[in-house]
């Protein structure tokens, strides 16, 4: 079959979200997290009736991912890697993705939405509806995603870690520990996805923007725990001691504060 077919968004999001590292790679992920879908005026009678539901399906494009023809992808919760379509990977032949949001109201063009894992200005292509009767089945397989039936990881904060985050709070443009906390409940496997890696010495760093975690993992047969060591700056000493760019103010404090 080589039909091609054509489609036009109907509105975009308004998210808090402009880098694909910061977003959530699920809306459950992402609770209480509020943007809005603004709909473009040719739609607007499509709206009618749709106050009332409390939540929606959003259907939308993945303008953000790199083009890719690959029929299997490294998921963040795999070790090895699997076929696209027993995914949700961006990486697809046509990059569509579904996001369930809860909806607060609506004003006009704009529904204004909760729950929300996607990029600001992501365009999208249909809004639907979520009926629980039809669109919940509680008791599916998970396929490959049920090998693992153990919790999430415990993410925990010694002392010095917990200070720095205390004295970046209000200083950097993210949510640090919840950005930590929500990469490293997956686990602490090397992970590009992720940006995890392990260093020359034999720990684990994850990379938070120009930040970097150091931290180390425990597993026991009940329980599975990360404990985060320290924050350092990823800037290089030489940019810190020359550069000129203006977030370097910020790493030339936090390192004078804490070595």
């Amino acid at each position: 079959m080589t039909e091609t077919y054509l489609v036009r968004p109907i509105g975009l999001v308004r998210s808090p979200f402009t880098e694909k590292v910061e977003a959530p790679r699920q809306a459950v992920a992402a609770e209480s997290v509020a943007g809005r879908v603004e709909i473009f005026a040719e739609h607007e009678h499509a709206l009618a009736d749709l106050q009332g539901f409390d939540r929606l399906w959003i259907l939308f494009w993945f303008h953000r991912a790199a083009p890719s023809a690959s029929a299997k992808v490294l998921p963040p919760r795999s070790d090895r890697k699997r076929g696209v379509f027993a995914t949700r990977s961006p990486h697809r032949p046509n990059p569509i993705g579904m996001s369930a949001v809860r909806l607060e109201k609506i004003e006009g063009l704009v529904l204004h939405v909760r729950d929300l894992d996607l990029l600001d200005g992501t365009p999208v292509l249909d809004l639907k509806p979520y009926l629980a009767y039809a669109d919940a089945f509680p008791d599916a397989s998970a396929g490959w995603l049920a090998a693992d039936p153990r919790p999430v990881w415990e993410v925990r904060f010694a002392e010095p870690a917990d200070a720095q985050l205390r004295w970046l709070d209000g200083r950097v443009d993210v949510d640090l520990r919840a950005r930590i906390t929500d990469a490293l409940a997956l686990g602490p496997q090397p992970h590009p996805y992720r940006r995890i890696k392990r260093r020359a010495d034999g720990s684990l760093e994850l990379a938070v923007k120009d930040w970097r975690v150091h931290f180390e993992a425990t597993e026991a047969t009940e329980a599975r725990s990360i404990t985060i060591l320290r924050i350092a700056t990823g800037w290089k000493s030489k940019a810190l001691a020359t550069g000129t760019d203006p977030a370097l103010e910020l790493h030339r404090a936090f390192v004078g504060r804490f070595g």
